[in-house]
């Protein structure tokens, strides 16, 4: 215990780095995510290409190379950014893929007369899927985008190895002043673990509230 009331500072900053990452990180991937799935039932080729390859790449590389990818690589094309905002966007981005199929998932669950019947009485597709189809899908979706979104909050551990400060990095200084490495560790994962369970609660809320009715 007294690892952690000796050193509640540094915890606490981790803490509420790893929050902001994962604040930050999952509305950009909602955002992404929900545009990436509208491409990719779009009526447009190019589009649903556009869509494809985007989930397609960021699903099949790892985060790690990803984070390289970004924090190293974009710098050297001019793009000079904050760490934290590098982190973020890696994230983000990462995260979109999986937002993206969850929701395209919801989208086919939606009978297709729902969007022949909106377009019949002269809707676009933008107001067809807008108005019609992704409320629809929304109910269905609710539990594996809080699964993913809790997966990203995990995943913010590896923001740490490239110098932003988050819950994971704390062991480094706590490991250099000679606490005992298994206590630092129980008190990080129960830091995790109070971020993964308000995620899971807020999103058992949203699926009683307009979840599909089992």
């Amino acid at each position: 215990m007294y690892v952690l009331t000796e050193n509640f500072p540094l915890y606490w900053q981790g803490f509420l780095g790893t929050v902001e990452l994962t604040v930050y990180a999952s509305l950009l991937a909602l955002v992404l995510g929900f545009v990436m799935a509208s491409f990719r039932v779009a009526p447009i080729g190019s589009l649903r290409v556009l869509g494809t390859v985007w989930v397609t790449v960021l699903r099949n590389t790892p985060l790690t190379l990803l984070f390289f990818a970004v924090v190293l690589g974009l710098p050297r094309f001019g793009l000079v950014l904050p760490f934290e905002l590098f982190a973020v966007l890696a994230l983000g981005c990462y995260t979109s893929a999986f937002i993206c199929e969850a929701l395209r998932a919801g989208i086919n669950t939606v009978p297709k007369g729902q969007g022949e019947a909106a377009r019949s009485l002269g809707l676009s597709f933008t107001q067809t899927l807008g108005d019609v189809v992704l409320p629809q899908a929304f109910r269905s979706v609710i539990p594996p985008i809080g699964s993913t979104l809790i997966a990203l909050a995990k995943n913010s551990a590896i923001a740490g190895a490239f110098s932003v400060t988050e819950l994971l990095g704390t062991y480094k200084t706590l490991n250099e002043l000679g606490y005992n490495i298994v206590w630092t560790f129980v008190w990080i994962a129960v830091g995790y673990l109070i971020i993964t369970l308000s995620i899971s609660a807020l999103f058992n809320v949203l699926e009683k509230r307009y979840g599909v009715a089992r």
